[in-house]
């Protein structure tokens, strides 16, 4: 493990902010995350960890130890009559794994194609799109404890998955650094195109039979369509979470928005879309300086050149504000922020 100080981390965010870590090092095995904790018995300090950067914002320089997981690889590591069991490391690129498991015949994660960060972040946020959740398809997740320097693995229900959650999100588990992920794929492939938007896209291709590839190409498709790639313009994907509300709350802004977008949950709740409140709310495209709302997903704030992370921060509040006093609803965000 190589240790840095005050070390830029503009390239390692997506929304492109210029801040630097007091101390930083690459993980690329876990003896490099013992020989980190080594460092934080001796420094004492906060650590956090971080894959591709892409759901995070900087509000400043951070002032204790980053790490920046990069533990690769993947096998299949066994199989039964019904599934493939397939272990990766959590440095691996998400899409990249995504795209190696259909090559290699063993799809499922399609609907997940084109999201960006790694592996290791994915049970954290319990990353979702298009009907699909990534805890659908993860049988273990396996981690390095930063205070006993034990290795531990959880089952897919010890994680205590849900949307956009996980037990790692928990401040008490801070401590479990998450090293490799096993996930659990079908034999038997069906295609799940239980989101609109999908089931639209897949029906103007009018594909003779409908395969991963496809499924694939198309989540591909419409990602480009909707969300500005990080490399022209900074941004974090999604920052906000789809809030759920009572059944009481639904009803009444119903009855004075009948266009609102939301989908039905267990328990009487309702998810509503984000994207819809914060739309008309008159936000989209709304800009603030070098910060936007992205003009083609409302979800989406972007950094247009030289915005901190106290600029985007301080849209996100606004938004946050003005989608209160619209609807009464409290957006929550899904970016952490540092």
């Amino acid at each position: 493990m190589e240790l840095k100080t005050d070390e830029h981390i503009k390239k390692l965010n997506t929304f492109g902010v210029d801040a630097k870590a007091k101390n930083f090092a690459e993980i690329r095995s876990i003896e490099d995350l013992k020989q980190a904790r080594e460092h934080l018995r001796q420094q004492p300090q906060d650590f956090m960890v971080i894959g591709g950067g892409s759901n995070v914002l900087f509000r400043e320089d951070y002032p204790g130890f980053l790490l920046r997981m990069m533990i690769p690889g993947f096998e299949k590591i066994r199989e039964d009559d019904e599934h493939y069991f397939v272990r990766a490391g959590a440095g691996e690129v998400w899409h990249s794994f995504v795209r190696k498991m259909l090559d290699a015949g063993m799809p499922g994660l399609e609907n997940l194609a084109y999201i960006p960060g790694t592996v290791g972040a994915a049970p954290i946020q319990n990353i979702g799109a298009y009907g699909l959740e990534a805890a659908e398809f993860i049988d273990s997740v396996e981690c390095f404890d930063m205070d006993t320097g034990e290795e531990r693995t959880l089952t897919n229900k010890e994680c205590d998955f849900g949307y956009r959650h996980s037990t790692f999100k928990k401040p008490e588990n801070r401590h479990l650094v998450i090293t490799a992920v096993t996930f659990k794929l079908p034999k038997n492939w069906v295609p799940n195109t239980s989101y609109k938007a999908l089931a639209e896209e897949i029906e103007i291709n009018s594909f003779p039979e409908l395969s991963p590839q496809d499924v694939y190409s198309c989540v591909i498709s419409l990602r480009r369509r909707k969300l500005p790639s990080p490399v022209k313009f900074g941004n974090a994907g999604s920052f906000f979470k789809n809030p759920v509300v009572d059944r009481e709350t639904f009803t009444s802004l119903l009855r004075t928005n009948p266009s609102l977008v939301s989908y039905p949950l267990a328990g009487g709740r309702f998810k509503l879309s984000a994207a819809w409140l914060i739309d008309n709310a008159g936000l989209r495209g709304y800009r603030m300086g070098d910060v936007g709302v992205w003009e083609k997903q409302p979800l989406v704030l972007v950094n247009y050149g030289q915005a901190t992370g106290e600029d985007i921060y301080a849209m996100a509040q606004d938004v946050r504000l003005r989608v209160k006093n619209c609807f009464g609803v409290k957006l929550e965000p899904e970016v952490a922020m540092v």
